[in-house]
């Protein structure tokens, strides 16, 4: 099973239709840099903030420490400060994957390398492990829960798990 790390916007999608458990029944790991874990407690009371916060405690989301800090040109000008040190997070722990659904963030994770998975993803490898039927009524789910994937992305989503 893989190592992640999780970029706040697709933990807190995920989290708001019900399904973070996804993410520890997929990963062996599932880390995050200080910078998202502070993001996620101000999003407080938000809907799904308290199952991250719950996450957190029990230890499958594990906040990790960046502990290198490796100058990457234009980093942190081209992405916030979250992902930037989500990017740096996966390169120092040689991390299999990223979630992250930030465009910019992840033409960034690409450039240095980094395997990426957005929110889709993750709901077609959990499709593909078993773990839910379909993808599409999540998908439905996330829009009217306010979680922004453009039309075009979702088709395409759909289409990678065979639901077209």
């Amino acid at each position: 099973m893989a190592v992640v790390i999780a970029d706040a916007g697709p933990l807190i999608g995920i989290a708001r239709i019900g399904y973070l458990c996804l993410l520890q029944q997929l990963y062996a790991a599932v880390l995050i840099p200080p910078r998202i874990a502070e993001e996620l407690r101000l999003s407080g009371n938000r809907p799904g903030a308290k199952a991250i916060g719950h996450a957190i405690h029990a230890g499958w989301i594990e906040i990790a420490e960046v502990t290198s800090r490796q100058n990457i040109p234009l980093l942190d000008v081209l992405v916030d400060a979250g992902e930037a040190e989500a990017i740096r997070l996966a390169l120092e722990h040689q991390a299999d994957l990223l979630i992250i659904d930030d465009r910019k963030g992840r033409k960034a994770a690409k450039s240095h390398g980094i395997r990426i998975i957005g929110t889709g993803g993750v709901l077609i490898a959990a499709k593909q492990a078993g773990l839910i039927e379909n993808v599409a009524p999540l998908l439905e789910t996330l829009a009217a829960v306010g979680y922004r994937l453009s039309p075009e992305l979702c088709k395409r989503i759909l289409e990678l798990a065979n639901e077209s």
